[in-house]
């Protein structure tokens, strides 16, 4: 089941992202998070932008929000996507269906442009992005430092 998230998922939700903190360099953060921080994650984006969970039996298996691309108010139609699936649960289509639910979402909510942010490389992350849709926007390289290692990153983009 997809549903909103809320304070009450925020350990699920920080234990699921902190595997990837720990374990990838899919996301750049490299301090894990507390439960207590997630729920004011939550809370942040989730008054202004979807956030929303895939539930199984009470397990949360993956999420999906938006958040803004850039500060300035003229960008305020385009925002950013993310998609994290539990370790474990790859290959059931999770991401696939949380993505389905957020950029219907996102129309409703006026969002003219989505900006997906990928390190690179990644070929699940960019497949799955093209297969919305996605078309590759820009590509930066070694602009991120984590584990000793230099990575680059992509920006695709989807109209809406």
């Amino acid at each position: 089941m997809i549903r909103t998230a809320t304070a009450n998922d925020a350990q699920q939700l920080a234990d699921l992202y902190n595997y990837y903190i720990r374990h990838t360099l899919i996301t750049f953060e490299e301090e894990e998070l507390t439960a207590d921080q997630y729920a004011d994650r939550v809370q942040k984006i989730s008054a202004m932008y979807p956030f929303i969970v895939f539930e199984e039996n009470g397990e949360i298996l993956g999420f999906a929000y938006a958040n803004k691309w850039r500060e300035r108010s003229a960008y305020r139609f385009a925002l950013e996507s993310s998609v994290y699936v539990k370790q474990g649960h790859f290959g059931k289509h999770i991401g696939t269906k949380l993505y389905e639910e957020l950029f219907d979402l996102l129309k409703i909510q006026g969002c003219k442009q989505v900006i997906g942010v990928i390190t690179l490389p990644n070929d699940t992350s960019v497949k799955m992005h093209e297969h919305f849709g996605f078309e590759k926007a820009a590509h930066f390289k070694q602009v991120g430092l984590k584990f000793g290692q230099w990575s680059d990153v992509g920006f695709w983009q989807k109209a809406l």
